[in-house]
Order: C-alpha cells, then sequence, then structure tokens
C-alpha cells in the first residue's frame, strides 16, 4: 500500500536535499563574490581618504575588513570586520569586533545559479549593495549616524 502524502514528502525532502548540496557547494564561490564586491568598497574608500586607510583580505573561510585612522602620523587600527562561512546556516556571520552580537545572513540559490541573502532576524532578502552597507558602513564611518 502506498500513501500519497508520503509520496508527496519523499519528493519534498529530495528537492530540498538536492538545494542544500547545491547550496554548500556554492557557498566558497558565494564568499569570494562577496569579497570582490568589498574591495570595490575598500578602494573607493582608500581612494577618499589614503591606501593605507583599509584593507581587505580574503582567507579560506572568511573574509577580513581592517579600517585605519592617522593618529600623530601613524595609521592605526579603528575598526576590524569579519565575515565568517557559516556551511551548517548555510550562509555568514558578520562579526564588527564590537562586541556586539554577530549578524547572520542566510545565502540561497534562486534559478540559473543566482544566489540570495536574507537576513533572518528582520525576516527579509537583501542585495548584494545592502550586505555590503551592512558589513561596512559602521567600520567606516563609526561617528556618523545610521
Amino acid at each position: 500500500m502506498s500513501f500519497q502524502w508520503l509520496e508527496m514528502r519523499i519528493t519534498e525532502e529530495k528537492d530540498r536535499r538536492k538545494r542544500e548540496t547545491a547550496t554548500l557547494e556554492r557557498l566558497p564561490g558565494a564568499l569570494e563574490e562577496l569579497h570582490q564586491a568589498l574591495v570595490v568598497c575598500v578602494e573607493s574608500y582608500q581612494k577618499a581618504f589614503a591606501p593605507e586607510a583599509a584593507a581587505v583580505h580574503l582567507h579560506t573561510s572568511k573574509i577580513q575588513v581592517i579600517v585605519r585612522h592617522e593618529l600623530d602620523g601613524k595609521w592605526q587600527q579603528s575598526s576590524r570586520v569579519e565575515v565568517l562561512l557559516v556551511p551548517a546556516l548555510p550562509g555568514f556571520q558578520v562579526d564588527s569586533g564590537t562586541g556586539g552580537e554577530p549578524r547572520m545572513v542566510h545565502v540561497g540559490l534562486l534559478p540559473g545559479d543566482k544566489l540570495f541573502y536574507r537576513d533572518p532576524v528582520k525576516d527579509q532578502y537583501v542585495t548584494l549593495e545592502d550586505l555590503t552597507r551592512q558589513i561596512l558602513d559602521r567600520a567606516f564611518f563609526p561617528k556618523l549616524g545610521e
């Protein structure tokens, strides 16, 4: 005897597992894409202030952004942001280094191998531009209001 509900749930679970596998395979590439977007932002910041004012580094499973300000003729680190891969999410954890709660960002796949980003706290999708702002705004401009 076969139950229709069971067959439907099996099909749904197979599809879910396939999407999850595809997302996990794409996650390192998603980190690289985010890194490229952050590089563009850091380069703009460097042009506006100085090449020493910021740096971005891509590691195997994280991106690190360092922001510096000149004090008494020396460049000193004023903030640091890390974006870590979290396969269990799947997505990213954004740690601003301020001691506050890290921000989680879900990453998923749309048709055509396109990525989406979702803020689970606000339960809303965000664009890549929104994501770069969430990551960099407080680090770059701590004295400016939201």
